[in-house]
């Protein structure tokens, strides 16, 4: 089977980008199971029970996040209601929402997605490594296909997750940095990764932000009111090949699409 997971989808930009390009993607390369990081889906911070309505609507199966996941104190009562948005696994005890997701594609092969997060340079919440175990003992031994999110800053903290959960699960593709890497490859117990996907949204930018304002920013040292950027607009992803009778991948590789 055939997993499609796109990076940090940024502000309306990158949801159109999603909107127009989604269909076609998943026809073409086969795609079984979409999953999208959505933080920064509405206007570059968080996301609304709106936005994530109309991202699944799109197509994509499960919704991840990350530490802007409650920027927006709308989606706190949406969670309950809506179990394929995520937010990380690995916040305390209380916070809103789950940060794993069991379900079936299409065609009935069953799957687990998880949604972790680092804290090198991140909030220092729970232990992303323990938890990440804490969630595997828990899923059915049936379900082979496991993918995780691993939402971090540091790259070291993100390639050491990745040996971590090596052979155990389907992949570990990172995200945060809106930055995409060039370390895509399939490890020797058969877990895909990538250090980071990359964004969905506007390159003509500073990782999403206007860049005249962060520029501003860096010149003066006065605190600037952040806007997305529209320009440039690019769809990264990460395309996973799984063999499903064990859930190893079987090859990995980035796809990028620019927008018209």
């Amino acid at each position: 089977m055939k997993i499609l997971f796109i990076g940090d989808i940024y502000a309306h930009a990158g949801r159109r980008i999603v909107a127009d390009h989604l269909a076609d993607i998943r026809k073409a390369q086969g795609i079984d199971l979409v999953i999208a990081n959505a933080e920064n889906s509405a206007g570059g911070f968080g996301i609304t029970p709106q936005v994530a309505d109309e991202l699944l609507a799109l197509g994509i199966d499960v919704l991840t996040g990350g530490n802007h996941s409650f920027d927006k104190k709308e989606i706190y009562d949406y969670h309950a209601r809506q179990p394929r948005l995520l937010r990380p696994a690995n916040y305390p005890k209380g916070a809103p929402g789950a940060g794993s997701f069991q379900g079936e594609t299409r065609s009935g092969i069953p799957f687990f997605v998880a949604n972790l997060m680092g804290r090198t340079h991140m909030t220092p919440i729970d232990d992303p490594f323990a938890k990440a175990d804490e969630l595997l003992a828990g899923v059915d031994a049936n379900v082979k296909i496991r993918f995780v999110d691993f939402h971090a800053e540091a790259t070291s903290e993100k390639v050491a997750m990745g040996w971590h959960l090596n052979g155990r699960v389907s992949a570990v593709i990172g995200t945060h940095t809106h930055i995409p890497t060039a370390d895509t490859r399939v490890l020797d117990g058969g877990t895909a990764y990538q250090t980071d996907a990359g964004m969905t949204g506007p390159y003509d930018s500073v990782i999403g932000v206007d860049r005249e304002i962060i520029l501003h920013r860096f010149l003066s040292a006065m605190p600037v009111r952040m806007e997305a950027a529209k320009k440039m607009v690019e769809l990264h992803s990460v395309i996973i090949d799984v063999d499903e009778s064990s859930g190893h991948a079987t090859g990995a590789a980035r796809h990028a699409v620019r927008g018209d």
